[in-house]
């Protein structure tokens, strides 16, 4: 059964290598220092934060009180917002299920103004039920999922700082 499972994976290897598939490996960022510019209460610049600096250990992440200046490039949150959106409501007009939906619009450009990435904005959305009955426990329940759809923002946001490119001299 074994010498089965080991052939079954060898015979697969290359198929899978010839797909181009490769396991995601630390991000190679175009830039050796980044600042952060969100306000200190945000906990997506905090995460973002927080992943930078675990991402690669050549990169140096910068907040307030640093300045701007020291960095190479300069991250700016520019605006995030969570929706609560009603998709379905029961007979007796009481809501029964919900849509979630976390926006984050970001830009990143150097300090004298050069812009490396215009503004964009990158969006989740997540459907969960709604009862309620269970009010208290729906609301964590979509913190929850807020929470989710904060965290693979970050990671978008990750790898959109690594395809980064310095913009092109005129």
């Amino acid at each position: 059964m074994r010498k089965r499972t080991l052939l079954s994976l060898m015979a697969l290897a290359p198929v899978v290598s010839a797909c181009g598939f490769r396991i995601r490996g630390v991000p190679d960022f175009p830039f050796s220092s980044i600042y952060l510019n969100a306000a200190p209460s945000s906990t997506f610049a905090r995460d973002l934060q927080r992943n930078l600096a675990t991402a690669s250990d050549r990169l140096r992440v910068l907040r307030a009180p640093a300045k701007p200046e020291d960095a190479q490039v300069i991250w700016q949150l520019l605006g995030e917002r969570r929706e609560r959106i009603i998709v379905s409501k029961n007979a007796a007009g009481q809501v029964r299920d919900l849509q979630l939906r976390y926006r984050m619009t970001f830009r990143l450009y150097s300090p004298d103004g050069l812009e490396w990435t215009p503004p964009t904005e990158l969006e989740q959305e997540r459907d969960m039920s709604y009862d309620e009955t269970l009010a208290l426990a729906k609301d964590q329940e979509a913190e929850m999922i807020y929470q989710t759809m904060q965290s693979d923002l970050v990671q978008q946001v990750i790898r959109r700082l690594a395809s980064a490119q310095p913009p092109k001299a005129e």
